[in-house]
């Protein structure tokens, strides 16, 4: 492939990669909205999920290769793409929707982006290599930012079950990112299979605990929008164009687009929440954006690979 023609695909990858951390940043923004209209969190989950999981059926049950992959597929990787499911759809979004219940959109994603931190610590212990002063340095700088974000402390009751919640979301979105590089690199199952599998016994099982334990509420026409614009648009599309610019784009830079989310949420939040954004919030979240990318990226640069 000629270089003008690589450089084209490879910038379209990356434009592609960044509207689809647009769309996902402004999920937030949506579910808030729906939230702030008394959306049971859990119900509300669970409709996205499973509505974006019926978007997806169609692009599998109408594609021969997609049919003869899940025939083939031995109960192991079908317990594994239950478990994934549980954890990444049912646990880590079902926290993620209480969580924006009582906490703001910022302040929720800011402790999001800790996942990834406890990733690359598994990572590193898992795989037996030595955390680099300068990762160490990644870690201490994220929790100096969570600091200045969030001193001095003011937390009321409902934020309490917030926190908790957002907890809840870290530890299983991390332990689901594992497990999805697992399944990904351990298989050959096509990443549309994957996801839809997954979503719809993750987003299934949200629904009925949703419904079981809170109703469905009163869902008006603008409420039904947000929820098919959710499931159509950010979860059935997004997913997809996301998969895709990952068949260009390399891990590094993947991780770095990724990233744009955190300081996206937090001004689409400001401008549309009315959710304070003061210099202490911006100098929080960007120790926590740069500590992230510490992390991350550094087991990808040259210097890390010397002997």
């Amino acid at each position: 492939m000629p270089a003008t023609t690589s450089n084209r695909h490879h910038l379209i990858a990356v434009f592609q990669a960044l509207f689809v951390t647009f769309l996902w940043s402004t999920s937030w923004i949506l579910i808030k909205i729906g939230l702030q209209a008394e959306l049971p969190p859990i119900t509300f989950a669970g409709i996205r999920y499973t509505l974006a999981f019926l978007c997806l059926l169609p692009l599998v049950i109408f594609n021969k290769e997609h049919t003869q992959s899940i025939r083939g597929l031995p109960k192991r990787k079908w317990r594994e793409l239950i478990v994934l499911g549980v954890v990444y759809y049912t646990i880590t979004q079902g926290a993620q929707f209480v969580g924006l219940a009582f906490l703001p959109a910022a302040t929720l994603t800011l402790l999001l982006n800790f996942s990834p931190i406890f990733i690359a610590i598994y990572s590193i212990s898992s795989q037996h290599e030595k955390t680099s002063s300068v990762q160490w340095g990644g870690i201490l700088l994220s929790i100096a930012g969570a600091m200045i974000y969030f001193l001095p402390l003011s937390i009321d009751g409902g934020q309490t079950v917030g926190l908790i919640a957002a907890f809840v979301g870290v530890t299983a979105n991390a332990a689901a990112s594992i497990l999805g590089r697992r399944v990904n690199s351990q298989s050959r199952i096509n990443p549309i299979l994957v996801t839809t599998i997954s979503m719809g016994v993750g987003g299934a099982l949200m629904l009925i605990i949703g419904l079981a334990v809170q109703g469905i509420g009163t869902l008006t026409v603008q409420q039904w929008m947000i929820i098919g614009w959710l499931a159509l648009v950010n979860t059935a599309l997004a997913f997809t164009l996301w998969n895709k610019s990952l068949q260009t784009l390399t891990a590094v830079e993947s991780s770095i687009i990724n990233g744009t989310m955190l300081p996206q949420i937090a001004i689409l939040a400001w401008l549309f929440l009315d959710e304070p954004l003061g210099s202490r919030q911006i100098i929080g979240l960007c120790f926590v954006g740069i500590g992230t990318l510490v992390v991350q990226l550094w087991r990808y640069l040259p210097i890390t690979k010397r002997a």
